[in-house]
């Protein structure tokens, strides 16, 4: 490796970033992350902090998992790669997928498609969905139904679907047969009430009403993210998922859960879709699937799908669709390690019981700063919105917003910005200790900012 000197001469001028303006990255070059250590990571300048970020929504076993890391390098020695298309598979992709067949019982998923990373999965899964259709003699359901503020990946299937405009202005336009529906926010929504269940029932009338003006016979299926995550954790009404999966089965329209940030404990719950008590007939997962150590993803897929792929003697029968790294070896055995200790720690509990510690804290903070117009979250996806007016909800200037990141950094927690939203995701693993210091760090980038 160079030295530092390099590193930081070279930092950004050879690469364009995800998700950054190129000319802001060369004008003011990204922090260096030299290591990870349990749920904290350090810069090129020695500098210690927790990574409320977790990654990417994905480090969920934190940076220690010596499981995951000896399963890596074990399957690494034994056999690096070998394609899963028709005719060779794998031993470690056999054993994860039926591992991931039992991990996902209670939602009816009984089969396995795997990907590289959640773009991928969400890309499978669009397909998919018009595929059974076809395979159903409904040839005209190609139309989706998604969320505004919803988010789904880069592809432009995915980017069709994302409820964002900041993700599709540029690369406009998308897909054509693609309907958005407002929302399930209670602190922003075109009803004017911040009653949960009644926006729910409001979307849900919306929903009906599209059904109807489209043709439910043209509709393929409708995606949603069980927690809203980069549109800024919005978390729904108990009874908004339910409702959306029963007007799917009522007009014959597949839902697919987009569980890229939700599954595997984020929300307390093992799937998002298990925290509402619904089955998905296509569930969209990856990031924490391996730890965040391989790009790896998988759609899961509901038994009712199954005949219809299974006993077809149609050409259109054939899954004509896949990745050179689908199925992974390596990939697939980080994935049995990281399940393996996901279930053997609990996560699920741990970030139950931390997301309410952490989520009282971020409401405590609302109480004492006038920038914070919103505070929400559920298990440990979590978000304070800030606003320059709490009576207009009217966003802060992009310096102040920058200011609340740059002096928590400095008190020892990277936190994520999206728009006006302090976003956190820290490790599954953080503890009551860990979650008061992200509190205190906010606090003083919330005082900082208010000066």
């Amino acid at each position: 490796m160079r030295d530092d000197n390099f590193l930081n001469e070279n930092n950004a001028k050879h690469v364009w970033h995800p998700m950054a303006n190129a000319g802001e990255m060369r004008a003011q070059p990204p922090k260096i992350i030299q290591a990870g250590e349990g749920v904290h990571i350090t810069d090129l300048d020695g500098h210690r902090v927790i990574d409320a970020v977790g990654g990417l929504w994905n480090v969920n076993l934190g940076y220690s998992c010596q499981p995951v890391k000896d399963a890596i390098t074990a399957q690494l020695a034994d056999l690096p790669y070998y394609s899963t298309f028709r005719g060779t598979t794998n031993a470690p992709m056999i054993e994860l997928s039926y591992e991931l067949a039992q991990f996902f019982k209670p939602e009816g998923l009984t089969r396995a498609f795997f990907t590289s990373g959640g773009s991928d999965s969400v890309e499978t899964a669009l397909r998919l969905a018009r595929q059974y259709h076809k395979l159903m003699g409904q040839p005209e359901r190609t139309k989706y139904v998604a969320l505004k503020k919803g988010y789904h990946g880069t592809h432009v299937g995915g980017a069709s679907v994302n409820g964002n405009a900041n993700f599709r202005r540029a690369y406009e336009p998308m897909l054509p047969g693609v309907i958005h529906l407002p929302a399930p926010w209670d602190y922003r929504n075109p009803y004017a009430t911040s009653d949960g269940a009644e926006i729910a029932r409001r979307i849900a009338a919306d929903f009906e009403d599209e059904i109807a003006f489209q043709g439910a016979d043209t509709i393929a299926a409708f995606i949603m993210e069980p927690v809203l995550g980069a549109g800024g954790v919005i978390v729904p009404h108990e009874s908004f998922m339910p409702l959306m999966r029963a007007i799917c089965d009522k007009h014959g329209i597949l839902l697919i859960a987009d569980e890229v940030i939700c599954a595997f404990g984020r929300t307390g719950a093992w799937s998002g879709s298990r925290l509402w008590g619904v089955q998905p007939d296509l569930m969209c997962t990856a990031k924490a699937i391996t730890n965040g150590y391989f790009p790896f993803g998988a759609v899961m897929i509901h038994e009712k799908l199954t005949e219809a792929f299974e006993t077809s003697k149609s050409p259109l029968a054939a899954i004509s669709h896949g990745y050179t790294y689908s199925g992974h070896p390596v990939g697939a055995a980080a994935a049995l390690a990281s399940l393996a200790e996901m279930k053997r720690l609990d996560l699920a509990s741990n970030a139950g019981a931390r997301g309410a510690e952490l989520l009282a804290g971020l409401q405590a903070l609302k109480a004492r700063h006038e920038l914070v117009g919103d505070a929400r979250g559920k298990g440990l996806m979590c978000a304070v919105e800030l606003v320059s007016d709490r009576a207009s909800k009217a966003a802060p200037s992009k310096p102040v917003v920058q200011k609340v990141q740059d002096v928590a950094y400095a008190e020892g927690v990277m936190m994520r910005t999206s728009g006006a939203n302090i976003i956190l995701s820290p490790p599954l693993i953080v503890t009551a200790a860990d979650v008061q210091t992200i509190l205190s760090a906010l606090d003083a980038g919330l005082t900082a900012a208010a000066a």
